[in-house]
């Protein structure tokens, strides 16, 4: 009896570890959705973000999955963060600065795009 529960547990353990680091391990399966080294390593990326909102989920793991270097500030914990989000217009989350583009959504496409040199 003990060893089922056990058993099931560490199986939602581990969906649960897997899940959450999904785009580390899909770039060792397809190291092809890696962007290249030199878009990395001049990448500038700055997300500012909550930890609630869905966008910033789904903006965080696609950054992740890419390989792509960013720096994070949450608007709500961070009163510095926030001022700077202020003075970027900021109305809505996330919002990304790629390069010096700010993008006011989630939109892989774009953050594509501005990391091209």
């Amino acid at each position: 009896m003990l060893q089922g529960v056990l058993k099931k547990f560490l199986l939602i353990l581990l969906v649960v570890v897997i899940y959450q680091h999904w785009g580390k391990i899909e770039r060792l399966f397809n190291p092809s959705a890696v962007v290249s080294e030199e878009i990395r390593s001049q990448a500038r990326v700055v997300l500012y973000a909550t930890d609630w909102c869905g966008y910033c989920k789904a903006t965080r793991r696609f950054l992740d999955q890419k390989g792509i270097p960013y720096r994070e500030f949450d608007i709500e914990k961070d009163a510095e963060a926030r001022k700077a989000y202020t003075a970027l217009g900021g109305a809505g989350i996330p919002i990304l600065d790629v390069n010096g583009t700010l993008l006011r959504t989630y939109d892989p496409d774009a953050i594509m795009a501005a990391l091209q040199p």
